[in-house]
């Protein structure tokens, strides 16, 4: 616990002059510096800010009042927040030093301890009641008056503040410039011997909650007790068990209107064991509905069937618009039955899985396939060797090649971009004079890995690859993005990247056409879906450009979403005689404000305000244009899979264990709606100590085909060399290269010994 002496030896001494009736002589309270002595008097007080006139009370009461404790003494409007926490804080802990005297004493058992100590599994309304509890009563035994009006009742209100609970006011600059820097080191490390020893992913940190909680326990001040075991898996569970919940039911309450999507995601751990998360999602915000262990019926369309069928009846078949599966047979036979079966929305496939599927296709063609392996022979060669990584560092700085996309396959292509990014840095540091010294230019490896950096022929078939996929990779990004939906945009984007191809080849049909083959295909069978068509022929932004044009298969794809997104008859008729007016821009559509909200307004909200003449296509318009095309990509952990789908942990608490993965993942999905429009340049890098980051697709680029095949491992039973490499669980030594890196750089570019521990 921080001594609270420690708190007024950072709090500089002020001592005023008298001359201008600041403070007295001798003053050290650092009050004094927001009032002002009127006739000379302690006991009558002017505040500096908004000048209201204390009487009694001294300077404790103007410190009420400044710090905004009602009771005794009207809050300060005017006084600045900084100074408003400062003031608090100060009264905060006199209180506190008081209780400790109090503690020592043989009448320590005095209750008002325990708002500060905080009981056993006290919730966190608890502890700020508590907190805010023993504020009050350390500055409450002082009375006097008062020269302000609404004064009244003094005393029921200070009973009433005694027990309301308080937001915390934790202000981290603030606390800082209290804390001596040992101090705030003390505290720094207190974190992450936490996480050592209880061996919590380092990505953690990376968690809004994170500084939410640290902020949280400092408005309590010191003597917060953390909450139990006990009451981490009961009530505070159930709290927030219960606040999802919540969550969950308010945005449901837009599905009727906007309609929604249900979105299967599935996903295999290292063990083979699959997973299927249901997520729910509408403009207003994805939610998490329940987690399945499907490893005994992934192969089985009928028993998935059965296992979707049960989802519809929880979100309602009436406010389904999309159901959203991968393209595995069995779950894309399963999506296709239900749809037959209710008739009244549609199932698509992922949009970002049928692209990484374009990808994955793609990288199988023989030229593509060889660039391929050749760029892993590179990254594995220098990931894998601490002394070949500290040179690439001084080469490069920070910069890492392998670079983390939202899919397997992507990841390939956007690390493939990457090294044609470091193209010449890379030959700089592999026709070197160190490198030409050190023993690996004389190993095979080092061998192979210089005559690919230096061949020509490499880097004009990375070109090649690269001019395929860059615009594929700009449709991914696309479907990733969470500002709108992506549903009205989907089509034109693949036709304009398909256009890109061409250009990118120079209009030559023999370079371009294996490529779009591969990519028209996956479009036809797997990707192409009424609703996409629908979106793109809806959404103004696309259908008043003047490159727009409509096919047969855009108009078919909008009568199949009228027939079944609207089973009346009559409102049916109604949607196809006023599309008319639409494609005129005529009335509502021509307004001057209409027309330039076509570009910056997202579709669905441009037909919510400019479509109220036609309400039956107003309905269709925004029941479409409010859909996601693509399955979030939430984080995956697989630790959580493990735990929560463990036959021996489920049998023990699966309610319980249930509760956890729900309010796990919607905490997850609360968390990237904060973030949303945020530029999220965290999601290309890789935590190299982290497998779960390393296994997310970037795996065979920096490890040996093979290095950990088959292992459970934890973060925990890695050896890194360096906190600044990003290396292989498996990295090799190095104890027989006797090349030097010292030139004067800093000790963290220092030839590193593979033995070295983390």
């Amino acid at each position: 616990m921080v001594e609270t002496r420690e708190f007024f030896d950072a709090f500089p001494a002020i001592q005023y002059k008298d001359d201008q009736g600041l403070a007295p002589p001798r003053a050290t309270d650092p009050g004094w510096a927001h009032g002002i002595m009127v006739n000379g008097g302690r006991q009558k007080i002017k505040c500096k800010y908004c000048h209201k006139v204390i009487l009694g009370g001294g300077i404790s009461r103007l410190k009420q009042h400044l710090a905004g404790e009602r009771g005794n003494v009207a809050p300060c409007e005017e006084v600045p927040e900084d100074v408003k926490v400062k003031i608090q804080q100060h009264l905060g802990f006199k209180v506190l030093e008081k209780l400790k005297r109090q503690k020592g004493s043989k009448s320590s058992k005095n209750s008002s301890v325990s708002y500060f100590q905080g009981r056993e599994g006290a919730d966190c309304d608890d502890v700020q009641r508590n907190s805010k509890t023993a504020f009050t009563r350390g500055t409450s035994r002082r009375r006097g008056k008062e020269v302000d009006e609404g004064t009244s009742n003094r005393t029921k209100r200070h009973k009433k503040q005694i027990f309301r609970t308080a937001t915390p006011v934790a202000q981290p600059l603030i606390h800082q410039s209290f804390a001596s820097q040992e101090t705030m080191d003390q505290a720094d490390m207190a974190v992450a011997r936490f996480m050592y020893h209880a061996g919590i992913s380092f990505n953690a940190a990376n968690s809004d909650y994170f500084q939410q909680m640290a902020d949280a326990i400092a408005a309590v001040g010191p003597g917060y007790k953390m909450p139990s075991y006990h009451s981490l898996r009961g009530k505070l569970l159930n709290r927030s068990v219960r606040e999802a919940e919540e969550l969950c039911k308010e945005l449901g309450k837009s599905w009727e209107v906007t309609g929604c999507s249900v979105m299967v995601d599935r996903w295999t751990n290292r063990t083979g064991c699959t997973a299927i998360n249901f997520y729910v999602y509408c403009p207003k915000g994805t939610v998490f509905l329940k987690s399945v262990d499907a490893s005994d019926i992934t192969d089985s369309s009928e028993a998935l069937l059965n296992l979707f069928d049960s989802v519809v009846q929880v979100v309602g078949s009436k406010n389904i618009v999309n159901f959203v599966t991968d393209t595995a047979p069995s779950y894309k036979a399963a999506g296709k039955l239900l749809m037959e079966k209710y008739k009244t929305f549609f199932w698509s496939a992922c949009a970002t899985h049928c692209i990484d599927l374009m990808f994955e296709e793609i990288g199988k063609m023989d030229e593509v396939k060889e660039v391929l392996v050749k760029a892993k022979r590179i990254t594995q060669f220098i990931y894998n060797n601490s002394w070949v990584l500290n040179l690439m560092r001084r080469k490069m700085g920070e910069q890492d090649i392998v670079q983390l996309a939202i899919t397997r396959f992507a990841s390939n292509f956007l690390t493939l971009q990457s090294i044609v990014s470091l193209k010449d840095p890379l030959h700089q540091m592999f026709t070197s004079a160190i490198w030409m010294h050190s023993n690996f230019s004389k190993q095979k490896a080092g061998l192979e890995v210089a005559e690919i950096i230096v061949d020509p022929l490499f880097w004009s078939l990375c070109d090649q690859a690269l001019k395929v996929t860059m615009p594929l990779l700009t449709v991914l990004h696309l479907t990733d993005c969470e500002e709108r939906p992506s549903i009205g945009y989907i089509y034109d984007a693949m036709q304009k990247a398909k256009k890109n191809v061409i250009v990118a080849f120079n209009n030559k049909e023999s370079d371009y056409s294996p490529y779009l083959k591969v990519v028209d295909r996956i479009w036809r069978e797997e990707f192409h879906s009424p609703l996409h068509a629908a979106a793109y022929y809806l959404n103004p932004s696309i259908f008043y450009n003047p490159s727009f044009s409509s096919n047969k298969v855009i108009q078919k794809g909008f009568l199949d979403c009228i027939e079944t997104l609207e089973p009346n008859l009559t409102a049916q008729v109604m949607i196809t005689s006023h599309i008319n007016f639409y494609k005129d821009g005529v009335g509502d559509f021509s307004r001057p404000v209409a027309l330039r909200g076509r570009e910056s307004l997202a579709p669905a909200t441009w037909w919510s305000l400019y479509a109220s003449d036609y309400p039956d296509l107003q309905r269709l318009a925004i029941r479409i244009l409010s859909q996601t095309c693509s399955v979030t990509h939430c984080e995956r952990s697989w630790s959580m899979f493990e735990r929560i789908h463990s036959k021996k942990r489920n049998r023990l608490e699966h309610h319980r264990l249930n509760d956890l993965i729900f309010v796990h993942y919607n905490l997850l999905l609360q968390e990237r709606r904060s973030e949303a429009g945020k530029s999220r340049s965290i999601r290309g890098i890789c935590d190299p100590i982290c497998l779960e980051a390393m296994d997310a697709n970037t795996g065979d680029w920096v490890e040996d085909p093979g290095a950990i095949e088959g292992e459970d491992l934890s973060w925990m039973d890695v050896t890194i060399p360096s906190e600044r490499t990003f290396v292989s669980p498996r990295v090799q030594n190095n104890d027989d290269c006797n090349a030097s890196t010292d030139d004067g750089d800093s000790d963290d570019t220092k030839v590193i010994d593979g033995n070295d521990d983390l």
